[in-house]
């Protein structure tokens, strides 16, 4: 199993917005996905009870003790990726999830505010050696801003801008809060969408980034393989009345 935690001290950020996004890209790309909750906002668990569909889980889990047990038991029942959303600041719950995860996403907005407020977490991910990526969310069309923002998150990662920046940036547009608003990922409200295309986008720069294939899932193989044996018996017991009614 894969983590991917979304953190960052400045709230606002869209970590929970960006979280749904991606929960629903990962699985329309094959993968087995839950969503864990370590923000008491509850604001994955409210988007969840607006929701129709049940195919996307959230696990509230807000005690930083609980954290790695439980990720331990996802992983054992095959799993594939947890992604996490976490809480403004840094709190002791962040950094158990920032800790045992592959991928610490840090979302900024193009902003000298939101930008300053990352160094943060970046020390914790580069304190327990994880792997990071900067998300520059909410972002205008266009504008010198944007660059300007690249530029100073590279000059806060000490790194070239291609190992850190996730790509594509993403834009401010409606169809994130009205799709959050109507228990919906964006990719579901909008899917033709320059939104959806720029989550599933970001979704696949994290694919290659970890490296990631999707493994068949096993409930489905389960029912294959069981559809497939009542097939073969009744293949056998047909073929039995046959030659118990032939002359």
């Amino acid at each position: 199993m894969h983590t991917i935690v979304l953190a960052t001290q400045k709230g606002g950020s869209g970590k929970s917005t960006l979280a749904i996004g991606l929960a629903l890209a990962a699985r329309q790309a094959g993968f087995t996905v839950r969503l864990i909750e370590t923000d008491p906002q509850g604001t994955l668990s409210s988007w969840q009870r607006r929701r129709t569909s049940e195919d996307l889980v959230v696990e509230p889990i807000y005690h930083a003790a609980d954290i790695a047990p439980r990720l331990k038991m996802l992983a054992d029942s095959g799993l594939q990726l947890a992604i996490v959303d976490t809480a403004a600041g840094l709190s002791a719950a962040t950094t158990a999830a920032i800790r045992h995860s592959d991928l610490c996403l840090i979302p900024a907005r193009p902003s000298v505010a939101d930008i300053e407020a990352t160094a943060s977490t970046l020390s914790v991910a580069r304190a327990w050696k994880r792997p990071f990526g900067f998300v520059l969310n909410q972002t205008p069309i266009r504008g010198q801003r944007i660059d300007n923002a690249a530029d100073t998150l590279a000059e806060e990662a000490a790194l070239d801008l291609a190992e850190v920046l996730a790509r594509p940036l993403i834009a401010m547009r409606n169809d994130h809060q009205d799709s959050l608003a109507s228990g919906l990922a964006v990719s579901e409200f909008a899917p033709n969408g320059k939104s959806a295309d720029e989550i599933r986008g970001l979704w696949r720069w994290i694919e290659t980034r970890l490296e990631l294939s999707a493994t068949p899932h096993l409930p489905i193989d389960q029912l294959v393989s069981a559809a497939d044996g009542m097939l073969h018996a009744t293949s056998e017991l047909s073929a039995d009345e046959t030659t118990t009614l032939a002359p």
